[in-house]
């Protein structure tokens, strides 16, 4: 396709370039007997080389400028055609007609003969529509031999056409496909990561409504970005007002936020670690209760509809905490988890948990089914994309981009994932302080000035 925009400037510059080089010649008139003239061809002196290389200039210009206004008019246009082609060549390769042998008299014969030729009698019904930023694909389901054939075809046309499958929904007679197109284009900044209503955005086209869709999983390895987008949520979150709790095990970047926190919301060590978990199982537990005593409360409603804010449980190398602590500590490591991910979403509680693999050990009883927002980042094994996204037919391919991966946002679709864009030398310490300063008043900005600034609020061992 990009050959074919190529060719198209190439043959607006050959006649533009011709047409500008009848100048050749000394006197500059246009003398067409001199291109039949073998000596003044072959004399270079003869010839006018001042407007031969404003002849070369203006045609080169113009065949720049014909390629660039024809690939910014014409390319979504060519790419569309492209994507038909390709479809249509898929039920072809794949045999998804029919056909039958038709025999007619044969119109280039002296003699009576009759000649055999084959007759496509069955071919699908798709239609294809490109719409806010999305392409959908629709096939008709019409009872065919190839029916069942047509459901299952979401990877073929993922790979095909080189997007991302966000959804397969069963319309009236048709089955629909729908792709996300040139993912990365729907990247935001860190400022366009906004909380509310119990959502929050990530990217133009993805939320994670953790109302509904309670607790996230992150997974991914050094140098996935997996550290800034924790951070990024940490800020959005603290911004809308949340409640956040942050534990790092490996007492890291995530520990640093204690020189801006309040005091007892972050923790490295693990007697620290087990306490914020064994108090967030009971202040959950306790708020359930006292919900249904408060004013205005309704049978089925959650911590928001009372006025509550939510609490987040921040948990950075979730696995590596889990392999510091003896055999009866992770059992009841285990049990506050369960409890929360089992029982947080009408409360409030919410976890976002990072590891770089999540073992399936330290996720049992069902915990890790809980996790409906899942995002793996950077290059990962399939052993590893196993462990977050379950048995799925989804090719995984790594991108050299920081930021970039796969996630599951509780649809059960995977579907390609940036996270925020953090511009260089942005100090997440100071924006975080600031918005600490900001959210929690006087007694914040005491915090953020010095009152635990040498501390992690951390109970002593």
């Amino acid at each position: 396709m990009r050959h074919g925009i190529l060719l198209a400037g190439l043959a607006i510059f050959i006649p533009v370039f011709v047409v500008a080089s009848i100048f050749y010649f000394k006197e500059g008139a246009i003398q067409l007997e001199k291109w039949f003239n073998w000596d003044t061809l072959s004399n270079f002196s003869e010839w006018n080389w001042a407007f031969l290389g404003t002849g070369l200039a203006i045609s080169l210009l113009i065949g720049l400028v014909a390629v660039a206004m024809a690939y910014f008019i014409f390319y979504e246009r060519y790419k569309r055609i492209w994507h038909k082609q390709k479809i249509a060549r898929m039920f072809v390769s794949n045999r998804f007609l029919e056909k039958e042998n038709v025999t007619k008299e044969s119109m280039f014969s002296f003699k009576d003969r009759k000649v055999t030729k084959a007759k496509i009698t069955y071919f699908p019904r798709a239609y294809y529509q490109q719409k806010n930023g999305y392409i959908y694909v629709r096939i008709a389901l019409d009872l065919s031999r190839f029916q069942k054939r047509f459901l299952e075809l979401g990877e073929e046309l993922e790979n095909g056409l080189f997007c991302d499958l966000v959804e397969r929904e069963i319309e009236e007679n048709f089955v629909c496909y729908k792709f996300l197109y040139d993912v990365q284009k729907n990247r935001i900044s860190i400022d366009d990561v906004k909380v509310r209503n119990g959502s929050m955005r990530l990217m133009k086209h993805v939320e994670w409504k953790f109302d509904s869709l309670p607790h996230m999983l992150i997974a991914g390895g050094t140098g996935g970005g997996k550290t800034y987008f924790i951070l990024t949520m940490i800020d959005a979150l603290l911004k809308s007002g949340a409640d956040v709790r942050i534990l790092d095990p490996k007492n890291a970047d995530l520990a640093d936020l204690a020189t801006v926190m309040p005091p007892k919301t972050v923790f490295s060590k693990s007697a620290g670690i087990m306490m914020t978990l064994r108090q967030a199982v009971e202040d959950m537990l306790q708020r359930s209760e006292e919900m249904k005593k408060m004013p205005g409360y309704k049978t089925g409603e959650n911590y928001a509809y009372v006025g509550l804010p939510p609490v987040f449980i921040v948990f950075d190398e979730y696995v590596a905490f889990m392999e510091m602590l003896d055999h009866g500590e992770k059992l009841k490591a285990l049990e506050y988890m369960k409890q929360l991910v089992m029982l947080g979403r009408q409360a409030g509680y919410f976890l976002i948990l990072a590891a770089q693999r999540p073992d399936a050990k330290y996720l049992a009883d069902g915990i890790r089914d809980q996790f409906s927002f899942r995002v793996a980042l950077g290059r990962m094994s399939e052993t590893g994309y196993g462990m977050m996204f379950g048995d799925t037919d989804k090719t995984f391919t790594f991108k050299n981009i920081k930021g970039r991966g796969y996630a599951d946002t509780g649809t059960s679709v995977i579907s390609e994932f940036y996270t925020p864009l953090v511009p260089k030398g942005y100090n997440f310490l100071e924006e975080i302080g600031r918005t600490v300063s900001e959210v929690q008043g006087a007694s914040a900005t005491a915090v953020a000035s010095g009152s635990v600034a040498t501390g992690t609020g951390d109970v002593e061992e």
